[in-house]
């Protein structure tokens, strides 16, 4: 453990560093923090400096706004990135990460390298809005705590501890409203808003995600231009992240591959 804090866009990002040479930023999903990365860092360590950040509202980041959005989690990003003066990082972002490394494709042109958008859906779908009903996301505002302490207990402690805030025990539940209003509110993205993303984009989804059917990631990935498309075999929403191995295997070749485009080397500058 090695955290740090940064203060960018209005408030103070907690983040781990790791390994040396091109830098990396990680950015995890909703609800979880960037502890969710652990598996993934051994494998990307050696090749990338990493910067694995608790994102806005989540673990050790703080949010005095009360409310989130994929901009603001965005602004948050590139405010980071420039507050440390990284220079053209590669980004990895898994679900309410890759909603967030879109926003920055979108928003912040030329900011990173090239970013991978995991897991990210463009618009609702029937899948999605019961698939939130599910786990209790009713409408933007409303959450049914009673029913996730009674089927999913476990989450509920994770929640309380990864997010444990010591002025607030039940700080899990105004995350869980704040989470409400960011899932269900829509994106209203169009063809022509991808149309305008310039940086390379590798677009990574599970063939069975159950949240984001296949066909919208497909859809997104033909729409943005010098994208790439990666289906992971036999991976739900949760597997490309906890079933890391195939998910790392294919990442790290393009980040690899991004890595080395524009890069001059030691020795070789001209002039």
């Amino acid at each position: 453990m090695n955290g740090k804090y940064v203060q960018a866009n209005g408030i103070n990002i907690h983040y781990e560093e790791y390994g040396d040479d091109v830098p990396l930023i990680l950015l995890h999903g909703g609800t979880s923090t960037l502890a969710e990365w652990q598996a993934h860092i051994p494998s990307f360590a050696p090749h990338f400096h990493i910067y694995a950040l608790d994102s806005r509202a989540h673990g050790k980041t703080d949010n005095p706004a009360g409310r989130l959005s994929y901009r603001m989690m965005a602004d948050d990003v590139a405010a980071f990135i420039k507050a440390l003066d990284i220079p053209r990082p590669l980004v990895c972002g898994y679900s309410d990460g890759g909603q967030i490394a879109l926003e920055l494709a979108l928003h912040h042109p030329g900011l990173t390298r090239a970013l991978v958008v995991g897991a990210a859906w463009y618009k609702f779908s029937e899948a999605y809005v019961n698939g939130l009903k599910g786990w209790g996301f009713e409408r933007p505002g409303e959450f049914d705590f009673d029913r996730v302490q009674a089927t999913s207990p476990q989450f509920v402690e994770m929640w309380k501890t990864q997010h444990f805030r010591e002025d607030d025990p039940d700080y899990w539940k105004s995350l869980l409203l704040q989470i409400s209003e960011l899932w269900l509110t829509p994106l209203n993205y169009t063809e022509a808003d991808f149309k305008q993303v310039s940086d390379p984009v590798l677009i990574v989804i599970g063939d069975r995600d159950g949240m984001i059917p296949l066909e919208d990631a497909i859809e997104m990935y033909q729409m943005i231009p010098n994208a790439e498309l990666a289906v992971l075999p036999n991976a739900d929403h949760l597997g490309v992240v906890m079933n890391p191995e195939t998910f790392i295997h294919i990442v790290l070749e393009f980040l690899m591959r991004q890595s080395k485009v524009d890069r001059v080397e030691p020795g070789t500058e001209m002039g």
